[in-house]
């Protein structure tokens, strides 16, 4: 394959207008650090990427292969290659013409193993004493549960204490549990390590005890919050950031998870003064169903969840519904359809507030009284249980994240009254609450962080796992009680984003999805073939009788979307493997039958007995069979999905290797290292269209040519225009158009794409026809050239997408 698109600009890239496409890396020390991206640098230039995003970058625990786990805010990790490292990186990206976009990571640390994070350390040993200790969002109050020490929810059993012994191997004395060592606080050593201990600014808990005093990232207790508001902690961690704009090694950076902030809204606006107005400011933003992005914000957008969600469910053919909630109804119980999900979403997020996230609710509660106190409220005449009933309820009903945001307005009164209105008996404890929200103080900002936690992991971690109707809506973002998308619905989403939002990223695969791009595309054309999907899944049931039907039901589609269709699946190397990890995340996330908190291991074995014996049994022949048959019509969907995003408004993000079919399931398994050679071998030996088979080469070529295609007319893309197409004929809805241009002229590229192609595969497009704007287009994919009318049997002769250029 031959780039013969004009060199690139070379030289210091400082506009955000520059950024014309991301190439998302998950850095790893022990297989793609900053030295392992340059190595690849030359093949995504020929991809035609534009710049490099990439994972967190700072010093984290060691082994880390996601680098969320941050030790250490203030220097770049060594493991990757240090500040040279980095250097050399954006170097060598700066003299291909490209550049790189930096994963934030400012809401935790890594606190899991003390001895790797010396600010943890050091607050453990000195505590309120300690120089860090302001950096961290401890209760240190002699109410806190823990007689006003830090709290470690670390213990397994109840006869863990007796297994602390006094460490002195090192150059100082620690307190052992295990493969943990915690440090002793000056004159407080001795001989017996349970008398030590009762002696420390901390208390080991167990992890089942609902205590746990400091502030943690969701309910995960090894990575602790982060005090953002704090000026000096703001500054602290961020000289970093200040440096590569300084030094121009960044072109933006993308902010995990500010909605755990305490003023997400302030934090942002510093973080736009450092980096400056001209580089790219993205936040990893999870809008719930028709929730606007706060327009006051000074970011360019979001890392892409809503354009993934429209992208998805564009495709989705509503015609199989009816049938897919059958299925759902008869061995779930339920249709995990609208009225489902919504009484559900309440009960698992009361739960949740109620038994994962005790420690901050209790916390929240407490910060409600004094809050509700200063409002004129008598603290005696206060119930805790009223009051942590009431706000549980009202966190249990919020449909967003966090309602802080300027578009939000009005809707925590909303949300309130809907709660007073349903339980009379709350209206008190509801008046404590409001009057501490009115308040603006700390009670308001616990609130809101709680809020999102609540959400997440009820919705995203709990629920997502639960519903087995179309797993494919079942996304980060999604709303999979909505059946799909309208071809008008995702016209207008795109129209809009056009305008209001030209460079925020889209995305379709991220390090946080359930699973990659090209599984979600393959069930989601189980939305055009229900009744053989229903037919393959109660044969199932019969053939080899599952633990447990809903599970069954969820597992099964995953295996189909993964499912090999050149062979069985016991003949692909660790997929088998693969497959068990992710059956037995999913049965935890989903709680029904087992659990993180308590594992029904019985259960488990069964389940992995009936994983087996669909792998190497008639069950599997029957996925094999259904999986080769509706290949093409995943393939087509595939290659839609990849067209529309490339091409559509916004920065589009490619994750690591999705410029060829991935099979990738929830983290870690969409974690993989990338066989990049693989893919520069291909690249470059393209040399024609390729045929829509098992190798992933139409793929590439679109992703490439879809690339290079931006690099050559970026005006047409950010802040370009969007126009939507029409189809007429029979078949005009399976046709999904649109037309790019520059701001003020006319159109200059043209998008087609194929839609609900099972259908089509029996009809054929007949009449169907498209009226393409004045000129001559041809087809970058193919090379063939139409003008006026074109028939759609003939544009999609060789693919079932085209991209057309006047």
């Amino acid at each position: 394959m031959n780039d013969t698109t004009p060199e690139h600009r070379t030289g210091p890239i400082t506009r955000k207008t520059s950024v014309r496409s991301t190439y998302r890396l998950q850095l790893r020390p022990d297989t793609l650090t900053f030295a392992d991206a340059r190595t690849i640098a030359e093949y995504l230039q020929q991809l035609g990427v534009s710049h490099l995003y990439l994972s967190p970058i700072m010093t984290a625990m060691p082994g880390s292969m996601h680098g969320y786990d941050v030790t250490d805010p203030t220097t770049v990790s060594a493991a990757l290659g240090g500040p040279g490292g980095l250097k050399a990186l954006s170097d060598e990206v700066r003299s291909r013409g490209m550049g790189l976009i930096v994963d934030l990571v400012p809401n935790h640390v890594g606190v899991g193993d003390a001895q790797h994070n010396a600010w943890w350390w050091d607050v453990l040993r000195h505590g309120k004493k300690s120089q860090f200790a302001h950096c961290f969002d401890i209760d240190w109050s002699p109410g806190n549960g823990a007689g006003g020490r830090l709290a470690l929810p670390v213990l397994q059993s109840e006869n863990d204490p007796a297994a602390l012994t006094v460490d002195r191997s090192g150059s100082e004395p620690m307190l052992s549990l295990h493969d943990l060592r915690f440090p002793i606080a000056p004159g407080t050593d001795g001989e017996n390590a349970l008398r030590i201990h009762d002696k420390q600014h901390y208390r080991l808990v167990s992890w089942k005890a609902g205590i746990c005093t400091y502030r943690r990232f969701f309910a995960v207790s090894s990575l602790a919050a982060l005090r953002q508001e704090d000026p000096v902690v703001f500054e602290l961690t961020h000289r970093e950031l200040t440096a590569w704009c300084e030094h121009d090694l960044i072109d933006g950076v993308r902010v995990d998870h500010p909605d755990g902030l305490a003023q997400p809204t302030a934090y942002l606006a510093k973080v736009r003064r450092i980096i400056g107005p001209n580089r790219l400011l993205l936040v990893e933003k999870v809008l719930s169903s028709r929730e606007p992005l706060d327009a006051t914000l000074p970011i360019d957008g979001t890392t892409g969840y809503d354009a993934l969600a429209e992208l998805t469910g564009v495709l989705v053919d509503p015609s199989g519904e009816s049938t897919l909630t059958g299925l759902s109804r008869e061995f779930c119980g339920h249709g995990s359809n609208a009225a489902w999900i919504g009484n559900n979403e309440h009960r698992i997020k009361r739960a949740v507030a109620e038994r994962l996230l005790v420690p901050e609710v209790r916390r929240l509660v407490a910060a409600i009284k004094r809050d509700a106190v200063i409002g004129g409220f008598d603290a005696a005449a206060i119930s805790d249980v009223a009051l942590t009933n009431a706000t549980v309820e009202v966190l249990a009903f919020m449909p967003v994240y966090r309602t802080d945001y300027a578009p939000l307005a009005g809707m925590m009164g909303n949300v309130v009254a809907k709660v007073g209105k349903r339980h009379r008996e709350l209206t008190v404890p509801l008046s404590v609450l409001v009057t501490a929200l009115s308040a603006g103080g700390e009670a308001a900002v616990r609130f809101h962080q709680v809020c999102g936690a609540v959400t997440a992991k009820a919705v995203e971690d709990t629920m997502f796992y639960q519903a087995a109707r179309l797993v494919s809506l079942q996304e980060v973002g999604s709303n999979p009680a909505r059946f799909g998308h309208s071809l008008l619905e995702f016209h207008l989403a795109n129209t809009e984003r056009a305008t209001r939002w030209p460079a925020t990223m889209t995305t379709l695969s991220t390090h946080d999805t359930k699973r990659g791009e090209d599984v979600r595309a393959r069930i989601g054309v189980l939305s055009q073939a229900p009744e053989a999907w229903s037919k393959t899944v109660k044969a199932a049931h019969e053939i080899t009788p599952p633990p447990d039907g809903a599970t069954a039901l969820f597992l099964l589609q995953n295996m189909f979307g993964v499912w090999p269709v050149d062979g069985r699946a016991a003949a692909v190397p660790g997929l088998r493997e693969r497959l068990h990890l992710f059956a037995e995340k999913a049965v935890r996330e989903a709680g029904t039958k087992s659990s993180w908190e308590e594992p029904d291991l019985e259960f488990e074995t069964e389940l992995h007995r009936w994983l087996d014996a669909v792998i190497d049994g008639p069950v599997g022949a029957e996925l094999t069979e259904l999986a080769t048959r509706l290949a093409p019509h995943a393939w087509s969907d595939a290659l839609a999905q990849k067209v529309l995003q490339l091409c559509g408004p916004g920065i589009p993000d490619l994750y690591q290797g999705s410029e060829l079919w991935e099979d990738s399931l929830v983290d870690p398994d969409n974690r993989r290292p990338v066989d990049f050679g693989h893919r520069l071998a291909m690249l470059q030996s393209l040399t024609g269209t390729p045929e829509l088979d098992s190798t992933g080469a139409a793929k590439m070529w679109v992703v490439a040519y879809a690339l290079w295609l931006r690099r050559e007319r970026p005006d047409c893309f950010v802040g370009g225009t969007y126009t939507p197409l029409f189809a007429t004929g029979e078949r005009a809805d399976h046709l999904i158009s649109y037309a790019r241009g520059r701001s003020g002229d006319t159109p200059q590229v043209l998008v087609a794409a194929t839609r609900h192609s099972a259908t089509l595969s029996e009809t054929g497009w007949g009449d169907t026809t498209l009226d393409l704007p004045e000129g001559s287009w041809t087809d970058r994919l193919t090379g063939n050239t139409f003008s006026g009318r074109a028939r759609l049997e003939k544009v999609f002769t060789r693919l079932p997408v085209a991209l057309l250029v006047r």
